[in-house]
């Protein structure tokens, strides 16, 4: 286990990554992460991909996502799952925060 068993949001500061994204790395250790991404209206998840497993949920906020060649509009209560190496990426329609989980961790958010 890596750092303290509890992560308490209002106790951990959030990591700005500039052009209206900021998160906060929660729990993880070598093979699962936690990681809570806020973004404001009209910020965009640049399209990328990496070696990991992603499935990730809609806290709030309203976003069009693209996994892959598919496109969809996506809002509080729903989540998606991107395989390894596929492209993905959004463009925030609504301020809003998603929650996500890698597996195994993603090394370089460290």
């Amino acid at each position: 286990m890596q750092g303290s068993i509890y992560q308490i949001d209002k106790e951990s500061e959030w990591e700005d990554l500039g052009n209206g994204i900021s998160r906060k790395v929660f729990g993880y250790d070598d093979q699962i992460m936690l990681v809570k991404v806020k973004f404001r209206k009209g910020a965009i998840g640049v399209l990328h991909q990496h070696p990991h497993v992603q499935v990730t949920y809609v806290e709030r906020g309203k976003f069009e996502m693209t996994i892959g060649s598919e496109q969809r509009i996506i809002s509080r209560g729903d989540g998606y799952y991107v395989p390894p190496n596929v492209i993905h990426g959004c463009v925030c329609l609504e301020e809003g925060i998603l929650i996500d989980t890698f597996s195994p961790h993603r090394a370089d958010f460290l």
